[in-house]
């Protein structure tokens, strides 16, 4: 099963166009998120620059970053031109008070790699937004950096987190718990998310990300010390693998056990230990693998749902990680793996998530970030 490559550049060409604003950034989708997301435009980079524009490229990873603060946080919603938009929920204008996982140090580090130009300042914002986290965040027991909320880890209705939902998860109910968990996030005083005491999760794929950005840049800059300080979170990842259920576990309070998603075998961008199971999980067409690309939670969980938010439809930004994982190590499921996201991303219509066997689009449609099967 193949795609011509010259349809799906056309097709993901068309849609980065019209998703694109004149302020410097492409939107997710033009009505159903219609404001800048932190990962997504992170993803976006990488796509423009795949599509040969480097100054959109290099556009999009500067707007995402301009509202960092001191510390190095960098939110994970920009409401541009609205700055009253959700102020009252977020508790400030202009953005969110939370963020998402780190992917501006791969971009970063890819555009170089490209041979984008990409200003000095830019790389340096990003060196910070991963020291905020490595630095800043409290930290899990066993070590891990902390999520203040299930937002931050991009996957948010993910079935590990069925523990804070009370009576069993149900998409409403969580959706109330989640605005609750909002009110017990502890922040700095330039306001700055530090640590929330009802959700002190060690995510084992937010983890995972941190390290591997970190890694990234540097590479770019020739940080020691940032490499330092992946190579310490590594090892506290590295003793999270559940050999039993062929993944890697979260730290923390309420977390669901071993539930097997496909997240949880981002670590395999960073370990080499138990690497191989976890692409054998990504493999298995009775789990985790499938036709379109993988499954966002294996087939075998009680409340595996490929129709479900999070809790089945593969999802393309995690099906490309999870890509150059393999691809780096050299493992044929990186095919299986390239092959799927381009066929699910097109048969999809370049859907924001879609049904693993299926390729049934679900969520927004057309979702910017799907034009990463560009890149597999």
């Amino acid at each position: 099963m193949t795609v011509p490559a010259g349809d799906l550049r056309a097709a993901v060409a068309t849609m980065m166009a019209a998703h694109w604003r004149e302020g410097g950034y492409t939107v997710p989708h033009g009505s159903v998120y219609p404001w800048q997301w932190l990962w997504d435009s992170c993803f976006h980079s990488l796509i423009w620059a795949e599509l040969g524009d480097g100054d959109r490229a290099v556009a999009e990873l500067a707007n995402v970053l301009a509202v960092q603060d001191e510390l190095g946080f960098v939110p994970h919603m920009t409401y541009h031109g609205d700055p009253a938009a959700r102020a009252d929920f977020w508790g400030r204008p202009g953005t969110s008070s939370i963020t998402q996982p780190p992917v501006y140090g791969h971009a970063a580090a890819e555009l170089v790699r490209r041979g984008v130009a990409i200003p000095d300042e830019l790389v340096e914002r990003a060196v910070d937004g991963v020291r905020f986290l490595l630095e800043h965040r409290a930290r899990s027991t066993e070590g891990l950096v902390t999520v203040v909320h299930p937002w931050e880890t991009g996957c948010d209705d993910s079935p590990r987190w069925d523990g804070w939902c009370p009576g069993g998860y149900e998409r409403a109910r969580f959706r109330e718990v989640k605005g609750e968990l909002l009110a017990s996030v502890e922040w700095s005083e330039g306001g700055a998310p530090l640590a929330n005491p009802a959700f002190a999760v060690g995510s084992a794929g937010f983890n995972a990300l941190v390290a591997w950005n970190a890694l990234e840049l540097a590479g770019v800059t020739g940080d020691d010390g940032l490499a330092t300080a992946a190579a310490d979170l590594t090892e506290a990842l590295d003793g999270r693998w559940s050999g039993d259920r062929a993944t890697w576990t979260d730290d923390g309070p309420h977390v669901s056990g071993a539930v097997r998603t496909a997240d949880g075998l981002l670590p395999t961008l960073l370990l080499t230990r138990d690497r191989d199971e976890g692409f054998a999980a990504l493999g298995d067409r009775t789990g985790l693998g499938g036709p379109f690309g993988a499954a966002g939670t294996d087939r075998r969980e009680p409340a595996y749902d490929p129709t479900s938010y999070w809790r089945g439809p593969v999802w393309p930004q995690v099906t490309y990680l999870l890509w150059v994982a393999a691809s780096r190590a050299g493992h044929p499921v990186a095919g299986e793996l390239a092959t799927g996201l381009r066929a699910g991303a097109l048969a999809s219509g370049l859907a924001e998530y879609w049904h693993p066997d299926t390729a049934a689009a679900g969520g927004a449609v057309p979702q910017s970030w799907t034009g990463l099967a560009l890149l597999v």
